[in-house]
């Protein structure tokens, strides 16, 4: 029997294919039933379900095609289940921080993911993830990180023109 990484090239992309179309069929079957189950209690969990197959595909191929979306998934998923139950009863912006909480760990996913199994791992997903926790954190403490988090949105456009002037000046050089 032949390992994954003892493939032959044409054994490889059959599987990959298999694998993309059982998600196909699984994802498929997951949103049928999405539409005939009341959503309501259910729509964090359908995302759930689909985020962690696909993530499961990119760890079975070592693909980071897979990791991607399936992290994206995952944390709009846990995010909303989060919400949904444990959380259902909170105030709206301490849910709000923890919807972007989750959104943020499934970047982190992404590049945890992307270093355990594949050959390049996948930094940028963590600016993403940091923004979007930073955020959801400021929403669930509330109070002065609320206020610094406001302050920080009137000036944070100076990060980008500090940023592009020294891409610009790096590249001048």
């Amino acid at each position: 029997m032949q390992t994954q990484n003892h493939l032959s090239g044409a054994d490889k992309k059959r599987q990959e294919q298999v694998i993309g179309g059982a998600v196909l069929v699984i994802i498929g079957v997951l949103l049928l039933l999405g539409q005939l189950v009341p959503s309501a209690p259910f729509a964090g969990f359908f995302m759930l379900a689909i985020g962690a197959l696909m993530l499961s595909a990119g760890i079975v191929t070592r693909m980071n095609g897979w990791l991607i979306p399936g992290g994206i998934l995952s944390g709009i998923g846990l995010g909303v289940a989060l919400m949904e139950s444990v959380y259902a009863g909170a105030p709206s912006d301490f849910k709000g921080g923890i919807f972007l909480l989750a959104f943020a760990f499934g970047w982190a996913l992404i590049t945890i993911l992307s270093a355990l199994v594949t050959r390049r791992t996948i930094y940028w997903s963590l600016v993403v993830g940091a923004i979007l926790a930073t955020i959801g954190g400021a929403l669930v403490i509330g109070g002065a990180a609320l206020d610094a988090l406001n302050a920080l949105e009137k000036v944070w456009p100076l990060f980008l023109i500090a940023a592009g002037a020294w891409v610009i000046w790096k590249r001048g050089k």
